[in-house]
């Protein structure tokens, strides 16, 4: 880990070597079915597709999730209490926590983690300015890791996971259980989770807000493959790939998707790597779930459920869960510092 001084902004930086992404880039390819980790959209670039997606008619979570905080944020700051230090996985923009941060009562700070550094940045200095004297303590991590969260300067009365945008649909069930298991080393008993989950819903609803009508949704999905050209020297070109998303209805979830137009080969990094026409790489799994069956994924993590919040229409979820005890499986390099 490096502390880097940014103007007013102290940045703790976890942030993946570039030969992470290669490594896990060429293993992804290699496997059958081929399959490569989401967190690799959020580059600079991608990262503002995303909040272009964010912005779409057709992307609903991120304008009924808000709806739902903004309806209901006296009740969530009351249940995050007072000199709450709020952490949020994947912040992006941070625009979702500016509603929360007005509400809080006297919040010590604000901790925000993403994987990418200039979006990361960008974002803290912009909060910073707006809602001193909280302290903004960013993070350029790669949440899934093991990863040693700053002290702030004060000592909080409650920490607050914050995980907004439906984002534990990415996890399969499994590994969504053993992520909510493992964040639990950062908390203490009475700690909260504060989570949006998407709920199961209308096939075409699903369907129109993962293929925009703009193409924006495919381009994201793309710049992986430009990504991979941009930073490891990949002869790939993308126009010989389109986008795909369906609905799997047997495991309730959203698949996003490269699919090669023609039989071809590409090189990354030196290796070798083969496509038939129509071969898919998968980019993303988004389930959606049951309010019953997401109480019991968090129960198994070690979570228990206080509230929980949706708009008239039950298209999504805003959970709070307290910590009731620690977990002895939780994973042991994972700690406060």
């Amino acid at each position: 880990m490096k502390i880097e001084v940014c103007g007013e902004i102290r940045l703790s930086d976890f942030e993946p070597g570039p030969n992470s992404f290669k490594a896990e880039f060429i293993a992804g390819l290699k496997r059958h079915p081929k399959i490569l980790p989401c967190k690799f959209f959020y580059d600079e670039r991608g990262s503002r597709l995303f909040d272009q997606i964010c912005d779409l008619d057709e992307y609903y979570l991120t304008r009924v999730e808000t709806e739902i905080l903004r309806n209901n944020v006296t009740q969530i700051a009351t249940l995050c209490g007072p000199r709450c230090l709020l952490v949020e996985l994947g912040s992006g923009s941070s625009s979702k926590t500016r509603l929360l941060l007005g509400h809080l009562e006297r919040p010590v700070a604000y901790m925000p983690i993403d994987i990418s550094r200039a979006h990361l940045l960008s974002a803290a200095e912009a909060l910073n300015g707006d809602y001193s004297p909280i302290e903004i303590l960013p993070v350029c991590a790669d949440y899934n890791r093991p990863l040693t969260l700053p002290a702030p300067a004060i000592e909080p009365g409650r920490t607050v996971i914050f995980f907004p945008g439906s984002t534990i649909g990415n996890f399969e069930p499994w590994q969504a259980s053993i992520f909510l298991r493992r964040i639990t080393t950062w908390c203490k008993p009475g700690d909260g989770l504060l989570i949006g989950v998407d709920l199961q819903k209308n096939h075409e609803i699903l369907h129109l807000a993962y293929n925009d009508a703009k193409g924006v949704t495919a381009a994201f999905n793309l710049n992986l493959l430009q990504r991979a050209k941009t930073e490891l020297g990949a002869d790939i070109i993308s126009e010989q790939f389109r986008h795909e998303a369906i609905y799997d209805e047997a495991h309730g979830r959203i698949e996003m998707r490269l699919v090669s137009r023609c039989q071809q080969q590409v090189v990354v990094a030196g290796e070798l790597i083969e496509f038939d026409e129509y071969e898919r790489i998968t980019t993303e799994y988004s389930y959606k779930y049951r309010m019953e069956t997401f109480h019991e994924l968090a129960a198994a993590g070690g979570w228990q459920s206080e509230r929980a919040w949706t708009d008239k229409e039950r298209w999504f979820s805003v959970n709070y869960f307290t910590l009731k005890q620690k977990q002895d499986d939780a994973h042991p390099s994972t700690q406060r510092a």
